[in-house]
């Protein structure tokens, strides 16, 4: 028997392939097909609430374009024309697919040809016509676009209507090396932001969370205000998502972490809403 698909497990292999796995995503409203190019669980950053198992540095291994190309065929043919739906039991209301997002078990523009794989999902998504009814979302740190396989990559998804998710989880350089672990500076950070959100429609995902009972200081919630001012004099973002865990951490930082409080998050998604931005909260 299949497992039920909930919002709190996003195990890679629930549908037994290599590439290709379903998840009922909060953020994106309903069934989300990931598709994970990280499939060693490596990734340039070491984010504190990684839910991925035996993280470790590292980029994309090789991509097996073939096996990607007939698990994204097979696993769209059931889902649409098969009983994907009852074997894992999800309810009727997320009986839709919202988008397929390149995502998984690291940084997915590490991936040697990451522009090739764009087009390849694209092309299959069209012809199953999922593509442009749902969304094609990459979830990324961003760390990479400065590279010009990703740039390209970032046109590709552009022309089959996809957008960025870019994390972006604090604007501070302590608040950077605590919770991502990221050695890229806050300032090539936000240089790669505002060229991803000019080669792509982007959207800021920011993790915020309770790290030692310490909750959302003024100094972060300043200076990420303070970015959000910066961006806006030279860029259009498409909205930003405030979430905070759901799942959790498979860390060494685990046992200090905490959710922020519905109300935290709400209080700071109205003081971003005040300076011209599109807010969704997850909490």
């Amino acid at each position: 028997m299949a497992p039920v698909l909930t919002t709190t497990s996003h195990d890679r292999d629930v549908a037994g392939l290599k590439y290709v796995y379903p998840v009922l995503s909060r953020r994106a409203g309903g069934l989300s097909i990931g598709i994970n190019f990280n499939t060693n669980n490596a990734c340039n950053w070491r984010c504190i609430y990684c839910q991925v198992p035996g993280l470790k540095i590292g980029a994309a291994p090789e991509m097996d374009f073939q096996l990607l190309e007939d698990e994204l065929r097979f696993f769209l043919e059931d889902v649409l024309k098969g009983d994907f739906y009852e074997r894992f039991q999800i309810p009727g209301d997320n009986r839709v697919i919202k988008d397929i997002a390149i995502s998984g078990n690291g940084e997915p523009t590490s991936l040697k040809e990451f522009d090739r794989a764009v087009a390849l999902i694209g092309k299959i998504a069209t012809e199953a016509g999922v593509l442009p009814r749902s969304n094609f979302v990459l979830i990324t740190n961003g760390s990479l676009v400065h590279q010009l396989k990703v740039q390209n990559g970032l046109k590709i998804l552009k022309a089959y209507g996809g957008e960025v998710w870019f994390k972006f989880d604090s604007a501070t350089e302590s608040g950077r090396r605590l919770i991502n672990n990221a050695g890229q500076s806050y300032r090539v950070s936000l240089e790669n932001l505002m060229l991803s959100a000019r080669l792509c429609p982007t959207k800021l995902q920011t993790c915020l969370l309770d790290y030692k009972k310490h909750g959302l200081s003024a100094k972060e919630r300043q200076a990420y205000l303070d970015m959000l001012k910066t961006i806006k004099e030279h860029i259009s973002l498409k909205g930003i998502m405030l979430y905070t865990i759901a799942r959790p951490s498979l860390q060494q930082e685990a046992g200090m972490l905490e959710k922020l409080p519905a109300e935290t998050l709400n209080a700071f998604a109205d003081e971003i809403r005040c300076l011209g931005f599109d807010v969704s909260v997850s909490a």
